[in-house]
């Protein structure tokens, strides 16, 4: 099964040429960074002015963000960067919750010695950029993929990339709000003395615990008010 996986996955890359992959990840990075933001109409020629290549690449590119959930069509306005609605965001975090907590529970059972002592050094480091937001930003992707990795299950790690694509558009990184990367660092240290310690309910519900924390702080800004 794995070797079959594994061929299927580089036939499926085989099939994309290199410019439709450049665009592809340009355009992952303009709507994960905020440069392109929800609503925002995509125009082919635009994208390829742009980038400096072919309309081809560029609708090869699109057809697959579409695919993926990052474009939608709008009627009477054409292709545009997805909107999620406050419903929807709310069973986006609900699949976080679900994700994010699988994988810290197996991350306590199955990580290796290496790979707790990788975690061990990710939150001493995140406690030396704090003051940095964009630094930040990235070193957070890089705890959670960490865990994610260590859960060692492919099929989680699939299910967390398509959650996580859909997570960039929501807008930039909450690390760039100190409050938040303050509260995060301190949740993220309880989740890994939780998985360090090999508990994997207490690393379950710390995860949770941090994913609804998020979860508030994202509510609060993309839906103020009573409302909201």
């Amino acid at each position: 099964m794995r070797n079959a996986t594994a061929s299927s996955g580089k036939l499926k890359t085989a099939g994309r040429s290199p410019r439709s992959e450049l665009v592809y990840l340009k355009l992952r990075e303009a709507i994960h960074s905020g440069r392109l933001k929800p609503g925002e109409r995509i125009m082919e020629m635009d994208v390829a002015n742009w980038l400096q290549v072919s309309r081809t690449p560029v609708r090869d590119a699109i057809r697959r963000l579409e695919g993926e959930g990052m474009l939608a069509h709008e009627p009477r306005f054409g292709l545009v960067i997805a909107k999620l609605d406050q419903q929807a965001v709310m069973e986006l975090y609900v699949m976080r919750e679900v994700l994010e907590s699988t994988a810290a529970r197996l991350c306590a059972r199955q990580a290796s010695d290496m790979e707790l002592l990788e975690l061990g050094e990710l939150v001493k480091i995140e406690q030396q950029l704090q003051g940095d937001p964009g630094a930040l930003a990235k070193h957070n992707r890089r705890f959670h993929e960490t865990i994610h990795r260590a859960a060692h299950n492919r099929f989680l790690l699939k299910s967390l990339h398509a959650v996580n694509d859909s997570m960039g558009l929501l807008g930039k990184s909450q690390m760039l709000l100190p409050h938040r990367a303050k509260t995060a660092l301190a949740e993220h240290a309880e989740i890994v003395r939780a998985i360090q310690k090999r508990d994997p309910d207490a690393a379950a519900e710390t995860a949770r615990r941090h994913v609804r924390a998020a979860q508030r702080e994202r509510l609060k800004r993309l839906f103020p008010g009573p409302g909201g």
